[in-house]
């Protein structure tokens, strides 16, 4: 599945501070949070309180903006998310206090369900090769990618590309640069089940 960030409705955060554009979930009633998965783009606006999410890791990128300084009200957590395209990952448990370094901020969040998901975040400025994932994400940052062959996908700045694997083993999927800029970033997530023991 392609998707287009600016194509996604945004949905307003009920404090008013930022809005958010869910590019997938994988919805599960029968867990606390409601998902086994998500992923989505916030846009914060103003400092604001992030939700606590029990039983679930989370991953951040910053995407553009002068980035968020990330505060637990217990002391535990303090983590300035100013550098671009650098992921970082923190436990759900943590209630977190949001506060914007410089004006408003956009960032990529990853959530997935603790025990039953993983998640790996790369960022590749150069061709790689994708090992499969029961789900790939990849979202062009910056710069024109080719994905695939044969007929390749082209994604630009804010398209992505979302695919779920079947059970069968998947060979890599390619991923180019156009052309050799050192500008061209794409966002890489895949998602696998976790079976440690």
């Amino acid at each position: 599945m392609r998707f287009d960030l600016r194509l996604i409705a945004p949905q307003p955060w009920k404090n008013g501070a930022g809005l958010t554009r869910e590019i997938a979930v994988a919805r599960n009633a029968g867990t606390a949070t409601g998902f086994d998965w998500r992923l989505s783009v916030a846009e914060v606006a103003r400092d604001a309180p992030f939700s606590a999410f029990p039983g679930v890791d989370r991953c951040i990128v910053l995407l553009r903006g002068a980035g968020l300084r990330l505060r637990g009200g217990d002391g535990t957590l303090d983590h300035r998310l100013d550098h671009p395209l650098e992921p970082f990952h923190f436990s759900g448990e943590v209630p977190l206090r949001a506060t914007l370094l410089g004006g408003a901020s956009s960032d990529f969040n990853v959530m997935v369900r603790r025990g039953a998901w993983r998640a790996e975040v790369t960022c590749h400025h150069a061709a790689a090769a994708m090992p499969a994932a029961a789900v790939l994400m990849l979202l062009a940052c910056a710069g024109e990618w080719q994905i695939g062959e044969s007929p390749a996908i082209t994604l630009r700045a804010d398209q992505g590309l979302l695919r779920r694997e079947p059970l069968a083993p998947a060979p890599p999927l390619r991923i180019r640069p156009t052309q050799a800029d050192a500008k061209a970033v794409l966002l890489a997530v895949r998602l696998c089940h976790d079976q440690t023991p």
